[in-house]
């Protein structure tokens, strides 16, 4: 069976980081036509925006789509081009897995946690103007029960489909009644329909504070929003950080996979940056499309050659300026050479 994939290298690295993983996907065995796309700060010009409609609408024929980072300015400029992508295709799933790697540093080994995020309201609809301009801004956070039902839905059906023991739902209702009030009170019911699967809530700010003291302790999270962003970046940090933790966006259709770090413009183009979020988040894709064998192929081989240590980039190596480390490019060979050898 060949899939026909909607492919966006995205911009600053975002290219040199796809076309690494597309080599690793087609060294696999599986049979990929692939739908390039343009998106990002660098099609500005071309197209007047930096999501042009074509791009929507091959996600929306193929079905499924695989995307490099993509700049987004801070304070001004363009509306995130991610965030965009979410909203426009009702992705409202982010799935962020942070699992442990023998050869990572970091300060715990075993740790294996899923951050599931709801993607499509609260703080992230963008609701917000100035109310005196430069001296006072708003913003509307908006929770809905339909959102958070099925939110906590898919965290506990991935719960049940993949083996995990517990759900844990994170929130603010101790302050936040009414719109987190409403998310954990819609969780509770959820929870009830599942009773194969534990179930319990953490305040956000306590959660942040156990998952440095006690990751091993928690298995799938489920939050809003804002809080989802900021918790996967932290359980990120807690296996390696932003250059190994990949991410789904999933709807009930459509399906968007992309790392959950940032475009890093400055190492554009210089064969530099670590590969492994977005050559994972191209295992995430085999996974949804049925390849079971091949997603284990590219996720055991990957662990294989970070466990060794030696051809992996710069960031990965004990000191930054370790003069063995590898290239972008390189690592990926290293991933396919160890694909073929098992």
């Amino acid at each position: 069976m060949t899939y026909r994939v909607t492919l966006i290298p995205g911009d600053g690295t975002g290219p040199e980081l796809v076309e690494a993983t597309r080599r690793v996907l087609e060294a696999t065995g599986v049979t990929f036509d692939w739908d390039v796309q343009e998106a990002g700060a660098d099609v500005m010009d071309k197209y007047g925006t930096p999501l042009p409609e074509v791009v929507l609408d091959s996600i929306r024929e193929n079905k499924v789509g695989l995307k490099g980072p993509i700049t987004t300015p801070v304070g001004t400029g363009f509306r995130s081009v991610n965030v965009a992508i979410r909203m426009a295709l009702d992705l409202y799933a982010n799935l962020r897995p942070a699992r442990f790697m023998r050869g990572i540093r970091g300060p715990y080994e075993d740790v294996d946690i899923v951050v599931v995020r709801e993607n499509t309201e609260g703080l992230y609809a963008g609701i917000e103007h100035d109310v005196i301009p430069g001296e006072a801004a708003e913003t509307i956070r908006i929770i809905t029960r339909k959102a958070s039902e099925r939110i906590v839905r898919f965290a506990f059906e991935y719960a049940r489909a993949n083996g995990r023991r517990k759900v844990t739902a994170v929130h603010k209702a101790n302050i936040l009644k009414a719109t987190d009030g409403l998310f954990l009170s819609v969780a509770r019911e959820v929870a009830k329909r599942y009773p194969d699967i534990a179930f319990e809530d953490r305040i956000v700010d306590n959660m942040c504070m156990q998952l440095v003291q006690r990751p091993h302790e928690y298995d799938v999270l489920v939050l809003p929003n804002l809080f989802g962003d900021i918790v996967s970046d932290l359980c990120s940090g807690l296996v390696g950080g932003l250059g190994v933790a990949p991410g789904a966006n999933i709807g009930d259709e459509l399906a968007v996979f992309e790392p959950v770090h940032g475009s890093a413009p400055k190492y554009a183009g210089q064969n530099k940056v670590n590969p492994t979020a977005t050559i994972l988040s191209g295992m995430l894709m085999l996974r949804h499309l049925g390849e079971k064998e091949a997603a284990d192929k590219v996720q055991n081989a990957v662990a294989a050659v970070i466990a060794e240590g030696k051809d992996v980039t710069y960031d990965m190596k004990p000191t930054r300026d370790d003069p063995t480390a590898v290239g972008t490019q390189e690592m990926a060979d290293a991933i396919i050479a160890a694909m073929d050898a098992r």
